[in-house]
């Protein structure tokens, strides 16, 4: 069963991920701890793939526009308390063990060492049905 676990971050008051303000070795044990758990993921045999996102301010929302041109506008929804900062693919035979890597990855440090407690949503990857040929 194929999970994608989508890691939540809080806004600043500017509306971007609160990470800008860390300081550098807070950032680097951040990342060196998202390594970490993506080697591990990697030695069991589950991980698929991993992505953090650009912050908020880049994003763009984009639809079907006359005559096939994209309609873009910016970023995802301005309302919201938090944003998608990035992701994980994982194989896994069931979702609670999705929602034990989900549990670990929520705790990342930040500031100071102390874990984030992140929200993961987890969401099974659908399988298309098999055309028939």
């Amino acid at each position: 069963m194929k999970f994608m676990l989508m890691m939540h971050a809080p806004r600043t008051a500017s509306g971007e991920y609160q990470v800008s303000g860390w300081s550098p070795d807070d950032f680097k044990a951040h990342i060196e701890f998202m390594h970490q758990l993506n080697r591990g993921l990697t030695d069991a045999g589950e991980f698929v793939g991993a992505q953090g996102l650009a912050a908020p301010g880049a994003a763009r929302i984009v639809r079907a526009g006359k005559g096939g041109v994209p309609a873009v506008t910016d970023g995802p929804y301005p309302e919201s308390k938090e944003f998608l900062a990035g992701f994980w693919i994982v194989e896994v035979e069931t979702p609670e063990r999705a929602y034990a890597i989900a549990g670990e990855a929520s705790a990342a440090p930040g500031p100071g060492g102390k874990p984030l407690n992140m929200p993961i949503e987890v969401r099974q990857v659908m399988c298309a049905p098999p055309v028939d040929q």
